[in-house]
């Protein structure tokens, strides 16, 4: 497909209507902030008077200011990224701030490197005795990723006529190109009974407006809600995907076993159908593009519901452990939390840098040996963990 060339332009920054007031008091407008001890953003520790002033009468090729990637990181002291981009360009019109946030956050850095992708499920190592060890100790798999349509806002700065488009053009695809196991129905949030609510919800699959501590409350994604906003899920409930949620759209593959393969090979059938039909954000120094650059690169979060009751009994170990394999940990209330009946949620730390399958391996890897060091810990053999670990 021809690449389309944005048309629309931002309107101007203004408090958003509807919404709580911040800690900070009111509703950032622009100009440069004055930053607290409590603001303690990548973009807060990183943006300098002399770079606001430079971008301070600039615009992104679909009107964003400097003033709206911002605004969410002054309105939210507390929040790790601090800054969203309005339009697919920000991130390089606005690169000055954008690059340095993104090196300081990941690790990687989009002026001298570059992200490369694999979503060849042949490429994975997940064998049958891999396979088994899964389905005995893994309660569910999920693997997700955001995918944002070029030509158009992303949702910080969506007008409600943007963001309705990209909801007719999203539904379209559903209904037209997911067949087979991947056919199912869309919902549009608006619309919704309260039988279709209860459904959604009692399957996990209904999202709800962002809280005032996420990064999408005062960004502007949250505007309007909760028009031109949506759930699709396939027949089987095996695929899921929100629509104009935090991106555009947000495809999570799933199972209620430990069965990675397959939920790998759906998750790269749903990527591969998406970009047949529409054109994709996507750069080869930021990988899949999308509203918060904590999840650029491959945007990819691969995780299990794992059994891990000694280790329940170890948070500090476990996170430890996890942390020397590039994992993240999340019990029952999140991260540093125990979880109810030892089921944890493990899933890899990293986005960019690193392929979809390179992710998933190491994700793999690491729930095999956490099983491994969970049978260790049943014996008392906390030493052996540790030294196994590299942590001794």
């Amino acid at each position: 497909m021809a690449e389309s060339k944005p048309t629309l332009q931002a309107a101007p920054l203004k408090a958003f209507p509807g919404l709580e007031d911040p800690v900070t008091g009111a509703q950032y407008t622009g100009g440069f902030p004055t930053f607290t001890a409590k603001h303690k953003s990548a973009m807060a520790r990183l943006l300098t008077k002399e770079i606001y002033d430079k971008y301070a009468n600039t615009k992104s090729e679909c009107g964003v200011t400097l003033d709206m990637c911002i605004k969410t990181g002054v309105d939210s002291p507390h929040l790790g990224i601090g800054i969203t981009a309005g339009d697919e360009s920000c991130y390089e019109t606005f690169k000055d701030i954008f690059y340095p946030v993104i090196t300081d956050w990941h690790g990687f850095n989009p002026a001298t490197d570059t992200h490369k992708r694999d979503l060849d499920a042949s490429n994975l190592v997940f064998d049958e005795e891999t396979a088994a060890l899964f389905n005995k100790h893994v309660v569910s798999t999920r693997i997700r990723a955001a995918r944002s349509l070029r030509g158009h806002f992303l949702t910080s700065s969506a007008t409600d006529d943007d963001r309705a488009a990209v909801e007719a053009k999203l539904k379209n695809i559903f209904e037209t190109n997911f067949t087979g196991e991947m056919a199912g129905k869309y919902y549009s949030l608006g619309d919704l009974t309260d039988e279709q609510k209860k459904e959604l919800r009692d399957n996990g699959f209904l999202f709800q407006m962002p809280k005032k501590t996420n990064c999408l409350y005062f960004s502007g994604a949250a505007n309007n809600w909760p028009h031109g906003r949506g759930i699709f899920h396939n027949n089987d409930k095996t695929f899921l995907a929100w629509v104009n949620e935090e991106d555009h759209c947000r495809i999570i593959s799933m199972s209620t076993d430990g069965d990675v393969m397959s939920v790998f090979k759906r998750f790269a059938l749903a990527s591969n159908t998406f970009e047949k039909h529409a054109e994709i954000m996507f750069a080869n120094n930021l990988g899949f593009i999308g509203t918060c650059a904590s999840n650029l690169g491959t945007g990819l979060r691969a995780s299990v519901m794992v059994k891990l009751p000694n280790f329940n009994k170890n948070l500090e170990l476990l996170e430890e452990c996890c942390k020397t394999m590039d994992l993240q940990p999340r019990g029952s209330a999140g991260e540093h939390t125990e979880a109810i009946g030892g089921k944890f949620d493990i899933s890899n730390k990293q986005r960019i840098g690193f392929t979809e399958v390179q992710l998933v391996q190491k994700m793999i890897d690491g729930v095999k040996k956490l099983i491994a060091w969970e049978a260790m810990l049943a014996d008392g053999n906390v030493d052996g963990v540790k030294a196994a670990a590299g942590l001794a």
